[in-house]
């Protein structure tokens, strides 16, 4: 089984159209069904593989030793370390935290402590410890 018939399987199993894999990842439609050889992207199996919630491995198909090799080996890893890829999932899955972040990346760094800032007396009065 190749990379693309495990991705289809993989959404069949969870009730999710591969079109719509496309769509919220910000690919062509019908993509993943044009790669040639089941082969995709390594970056983009990356986000394909945080999206369905699988690891790597298992979208790798069974043909494609090279990549099998890279998606599994320690050194290869895509996050600098876990606490990275735990705040990058995050960011993922939390529609305000990717607004946050996405504003915090167009901010000044003046602007961006003074929300910072804001926040942090924000959660303070929250949690009544000001």
């Amino acid at each position: 089984m190749n990379t693309i018939e495990k991705i289809r399987n993989i959404c069949k199993e969870k009730g999710i159209a591969v079109s719509k894999v496309e769509r919220d990842l910000g690919f062509s439609n019908g993509y993943i069904n044009s790669q040639k050889k089941g082969r995709i992207q390594f970056e983009r199996l990356v986000k394909i593989s945080g999206y369905l919630r699988v690891p790597m491995d298992e979208l790798v198909g069974d043909d494609d030793d090279e990549l099998r090799e890279i998606v599994s080996s320690d050194s290869h890893s895509y996050y600098l370390n876990d606490e990275t890829k735990e705040i990058a999932q995050e960011i993922f899955e939390n529609k305000d935290m990717k607004v946050l972040f996405d504003v915090a990346r167009k901010t000044s760094p003046e602007h961006l402590k003074a929300y910072t800032n804001f926040l942090k007396e924000l959660q303070q009065k929250e949690q009544g410890t000001d």
